[in-house]
């Protein structure tokens, strides 16, 4: 087993990255910087995937409820077709229309569908927003497959529980419809979740060893972000939060010596040689000028997630950057260069 990855970032000013690989190539999408657009690289190595073809699969609509801040694009495959998970709004404005509830947007879960071979030339049909069971925020829907039953788990406020999202999980009639209410997992209740922002959102699933690994990131997007990680046999109830164990501490958090800030909203994928490879976004400074959330900086990066002699994930610490990263006041052009 290697301990890294060749080449870091694999993919620079991408955030909420998502990597799937699938039939020997990685495929990658992430949070385009303008919040306009849903897009797709491909390669056959990770660290080729910065210099690989960019390509539009959707664009946001002139108006409506899938007209602005088009975020976290997730791309999977069920049952032979391609799917994309991704949040839009209706616009940019914040609502405050709950106890303790202020400075959230406007977000609901949407979903694209490809039965083409290739998702990059195929055609992608939307097949609408997600129906969660109520209307509120609601944003970075993963989906995993577990003894042939499909599940979404998702990011949602609730105006009843404090904070701007918490985790849910449901069981799926199919790719886009819910087969069943949607059940709490964890809600920002940790020091560590609420910095700035009472958040748990940008979900993803292990499952290994047994185990199935539900990690998400928690508070605010600057040098705060962190991972966390909730725990569950891969044979129990899934739909019981009773099944999930939450760590009380973040596991994967800003690391000044590596250079690395604000670790998250991370994917998983594999090495050709079958190793666990952890995907997430990061910052490589911590002086932000602006509103975070354009600041365009936060870049994909990977690394290989060893596990102990009793099959736990051993997540470490973000690694320091091996390919030259822009500043906060650098843009890249079309070609990928600064």
């Amino acid at each position: 087993m290697t301990d890294q990855i060749g080449v870091n970032p694999i993919v620079l000013q991408r955030a909420d990255p998502c990597v799937l690989r699938h039939d020997g190539r990685y495929y990658f999408t992430g949070s385009y910087p303008l919040y306009d657009r849903i897009v797709l690289r491909r390669a056959d190595r990770l660290e080729d995937l910065q210099a690989a073809p960019e390509v539009t699969i959707w664009e946001r609509h002139e108006d409506g409820p899938q007209s602005h801040l088009v975020w976290a694009p997730e791309i999977h495959r069920v049952d032979g077709r391609w799917y994309v998970y991704y949040a839009a709004a209706p616009d940019e404005a914040v609502t405050a229309d709950g106890p303790g509830v202020d400075d959230t947007f406007n977000h609901r879960i949407f979903v694209i569908e490809c039965a083409d071979d290739d998702p990059l030339t195929g055609t992608w049909v939307e097949r609408g927003q997600v129906d969660t069971g109520w209307e509120s925020f609601a944003l970075d829907a993963t989906s995993f497959v577990r003894d042939g039953v499909q599940y979404l788990v998702w990011a949602q406020q609730d105006a009843a529980v404090k904070g701007h999202s918490n985790l849910y999980i449901a069981r799926m009639r199919n790719p886009w419809t819910l087969d069943g209410p949607a059940v709490m997992l964890s809600r920002p209740e940790h020091d560590w979740e609420i910095q700035g922002f009472w958040v748990n959102e940008g979900p993803s699933v292990l499952q290994r060893n047994g185990r199935l690994y539900l990690t998400y990131s928690g508070s605010a997007t600057g040098i705060e972000y962190a991972m966390g990680v909730l725990t569950a046999d891969a044979d129990a109830d899934l739909l019981d939060p009773a099944s999930w164990t939450k760590s009380p501490e973040p596991v994967f958090v800003s690391d000044p010596a590596a250079g690395q800030y604000g670790p998250g909203h991370n994917s998983f994928t594999e090495t050709p040689d079958g190793d666990v490879v952890l995907v997430y976004h990061s910052r490589t400074y911590t002086e932000i000028t602006g509103d975070p959330l354009y600041d365009p900086n936060r870049h994909a990066c990977a690394q290989v997630l060893p596990f102990d002699a009793d099959g736990n994930p051993v997540w470490g610490t973000p690694l320091p950057t091996t390919r030259p990263t822009p500043t906060s006041t650098d843009v890249l052009d079309p070609s990928g260069e600064f």
